[in-house]
């Protein structure tokens, strides 16, 4: 089964769309950047790298020094699909990811969104 061509994606494509929905909602940059560390392990220079780099999803998720083990408490719907019935573990981290920037998009403390 051929794989999503979210993997081959290069994050540094979707990375300005984040900070742009949070944006929006007057949310801020640091904020993105904090939650993407969170979740990844990266510092902020290592987060950089991998924007730089232009390194696809695949890349990133398998370059992160320590997913955070508190990302399996991250739970909903995003793109229709809940979070926590994802199989494909690269798919539900990408999604998982989504769901914080959405989370922190809609107004949520980013206390209670790095659980």
């Amino acid at each position: 089964m051929p794989k999503p061509s979210l993997f081959t994606m290069p994050f540094a494509k979707v990375y300005p769309l984040y900070v742009q929905k949070a944006e929006r909602k007057n949310r801020t940059k640091d904020e993105v950047d904090q939650l993407i560390r969170w979740l990844t392990g990266y510092d902020a220079a290592g987060l950089q790298r991998q924007i730089a780099q232009a390194n696809d999803f695949r890349t990133f998720f398998d370059e992160a020094p320590a997913i955070h083990p508190h990302s399996a408490l991250v739970t909903g719907v995003v793109c229709g699909v809940r979070v926590e019935e994802i199989e494909d573990p690269l798919m539900r981290k990408i999604r998982c990811l989504d769901k914080l920037i959405d989370e922190l998009a809609k107004g949520k403390a980013i206390e209670k969104i790095m659980r």
